[in-house]
């Protein structure tokens, strides 16, 4: 099986989150290899909600400038968009 704790990392809690909530919509940062049916699966179990839909988006790595002259990238990571049921809610803060 899996732990849903290894898929699911972290809300993110954003001024974009914040706008969504409102649409029953929420962003959680989760595993790279993490699958929609396995959010979704992970969502329910640890929330004890139930989840209508997921959207995946990948978040490119990007360039950053250490000190003066150093450089070095901010790690890839993925992140999903989960839809709740009418009256469900998850309290992120």
């Amino acid at each position: 099986m899996f732990n849903p704790y290894e898929i699911i990392k972290y809300p993110l809690i954003t001024e974009k989150a914040t706008k969504l909530e409102g649409q029953n919509k929420y962003l959680f940062a989760v595993n790279n290899k993490a699958r929609k049916t396995q959010i979704k699966m992970a969502i329910e179990q640890i929330y004890k909600v139930s989840v209508t839909g997921v959207a995946i988006i990948r978040m490119p790595a990007k360039k950053r400038k250490y000190r003066l002259s150093m450089e070095g990238y901010r790690s890839s990571y993925k992140k999903a968009i989960v839809t709740l049921k009418e009256g469900d809610k998850i309290a992120t803060t």
